[in-house]
């Protein structure tokens, strides 16, 4: 499986109803469930909303396969360096498979 790589690396998950979860990649399985350690859920707020953006932590996280769009391997020293909270954006879809 081709996750493997990324196993024990930081990680990115976009959800088909357009979360993002970034965290620690422990364990997948052939139907793309996903373990995540130290997982936060990453809240991106658009510019005309007064609440900043946030980062919501969640631990230890398990994310359904049939739920998961994208997984990414995250280059930690530039997420590090991001103030989440500052970050502004337009808020993502919902995806379907087809």
């Amino acid at each position: 499986m081709a996750l493997n790589h990324y196993l024990h690396k930081k990680v990115s998950v976009l959800t088909l109803d357009g979360r993002t979860m970034v965290g620690t990649l422990e364990s997948c399985d052939g139907s793309m469930n996903l373990v995540l350690s130290e997982a936060v859920e990453r809240i991106i707020r658009p510019r005309e909303e007064d609440v900043p953006s946030e980062e919501v932590p969640l631990g230890l996280y398990i994310i359904r396969g049939d739920s998961v769009a994208i997984v990414g391997r995250v280059e930690e020293e530039l997420d590090a360096s991001i103030d989440w909270t500052q970050v502004r954006g337009e808020v993502l879809g919902t995806t379907k498979h087809v």
